[in-house]
């Protein structure tokens, strides 16, 4: 298979290639005006001999009247090496030939270039004396013509040179220009799943390349941050079930020491069970994470009344929150076209996240807003502040707000407000937290188309 060519070799020879059109299209113009000139030269100088020479010739109508006036036409060009004449009658005979060997010109009236093995020659011919005679002038031009082919060699070796000096400095300017294009090369081959710190000198790119470098570094900076959410997110996997599965482990292998009763092996197994159920809940949740990461969520469109939805679940959950001594509460409609399970278990976290973390006596209130083009859902609950740094933090799974992991419990691994997101983003909503004033706020914003 043929190489292809890089970048630096393309841009050299596109120098190359424009500047040798340059120079060949101005060599081409300059000989094309240096021989218009010379020809202007010419007739200029044939037409000053031509009116000198009409004075000579005035009344030479035949050989005959032509022989006395040969004496002074040859001593007039005795002093003009490059000038030659010759006379015809109207029957085309030679009257005078100051050059015998001269080509034969054409019997047109008018100014023409003729050519011999050894020399060039510009020709005039005019009409004598009413058409009874034609005159001739030739002018050697021989070396005007070398003139004009040494120009066109010069011409095509400056073209050369130009060309061949041009790839040479177009190769160094192109590898000069492309080295931050090598440098985003060598940062790209330096990254790793354990080396994502290198980063583009953005402020040492060219204009040119400033955004792509921040574009790449940017990239960079995403890579990152999703490895080491992925690290951290190993690690909590691996501890979210080192602790249910040490509980059955342990509680298994005690059962077994000794035989017990059908009461004993019963409550056993019904204890075993409670940490199976959990387990098998954490792994449908992260397989529904995994399929909202590959945009596998597909939300059916039913037209709904917000209102309605909220309202059950509000009196679903009605019985925790008097036990909780928290007043629950909704206010506002809003229609919308979503779906109903997927949007239910949206709130149902964002409610379960608020009981528990209301404090005796407070308050949760579940607000709907229909604005221009969208509906605004909210959930709000009196509380501790949040820091505003940690807010975002709190969609990202298996976060908690309190750092320290509790072992043994196990109901609440940090799904849902990760589930919750992962909902609204395939409705193609947004969702954020606020905390202010007492009250720790989350804004569910969902387009109504």
């Amino acid at each position: 298979m043929m190489r292809r060519l890089s970048l630096g070799s393309r841009l050299a020879l596109l120098f190359a290639a424009c500047t040798a059109v340059v120079s060949l299209t101005a060599g081409i113009l300059f000989s094309r005006a240096s021989e218009t000139h010379f020809i202007e030269l010419d007739q200029q100088l044939l037409n000053s001999r031509l009116s000198l020479l009409r004075q000579m010739l005035e009344g030479a109508d035949d050989p005959a009247s032509l022989a006395p006036r040969l004496p002074a036409l040859q001593t007039e060009l005795s002093h003009q090496a490059d000038l030659a004449v010759r006379i015809r009658g109207s029957d085309g005979r030679i009257w005078f030939d100051s050059q015998p060997g001269l080509p034969d010109s054409p019997q047109q009236v008018g100014l023409s270039t003729l050519h011999t093995s050894a020399s060039d020659y510009r020709s005039l011919c005019v009409n004598l004396n009413n058409g009874k005679a034609q005159l001739t002038l030739f002018l050697d031009i021989t070396h005007h013509q070398h003139f004009l082919q040494r120009m066109q060699q010069l011409i095509w070796l400056t073209v050369g040179l130009s060309a061949l000096a041009t790839a040479l400095l177009g190769a160094w300017a192109a590898r000069s220009g492309l080295r931050p294009l090598r440098q985003m090369g060598e940062v790209a081959s330096g990254v790793s799943a354990r080396s994502l710190t290198t980063r583009l000198p953005e402020g040492q790119m060219p204009v040119e390349l400033a955004e792509l470098a921040q574009t790449v570094n940017a990239m960079l900076e995403r890579l990152d941050d999703a490895f080491q959410r992925l690290s951290a997110f190993s690690a909590d996997i691996a501890h979210e079930l080192r602790t249910p599965l040490s509980n059955l482990l342990t509680h298994t292998q005690v059962t077994l020491t000794r035989p017990r009763s059908l009461d004993e092996y019963r409550e056993a197994l019904h204890s075993n069970l409670e940490e199976l159920q959990w387990m098998a809940q954490l792994v449908n949740d992260m397989l529904y994470l995994a399929k909202a990461d590959h945009g596998l969520l597909m939300p059916s469109r039913q037209q709904l009344a917000l209102e309605d939805e909220a309202d059950a679940l509000l009196e679903y959950y009605a019985p925790l929150a008097e036990d909780a001594d928290v007043r629950l509460s909704r206010e506002g409609q809003a229609p919308l076209a979503g779906d109903r399970h997927m949007l239910r278990r949206a709130l149902s976290n964002l409610l379960d996240n608020a009981l528990r973390f209301t404090p005796a006596g407070g308050e949760i209130r579940v607000t709907l807003e229909q604005r221009e083009g969208l509906v605004r859902l909210q959930v709000a609950n009196r509380g501790e502040p949040i820091d505003p740094a940690l807010l975002p933090k709190l969609f990202d799974r298996f976060y908690r707000a309190d750092p320290a992991r509790r072992e043994g419990s196990s109901e609440h691994a940090g799904l849902g407000l990760a589930i919750t997101r992962s909902i609204v983003q395939a409705h193609g909503g947004s969702i954020h937290g606020e905390s202010a004033g007492g009250w720790t706020r989350f804004v569910v914003d969902l387009p109504t188309v």
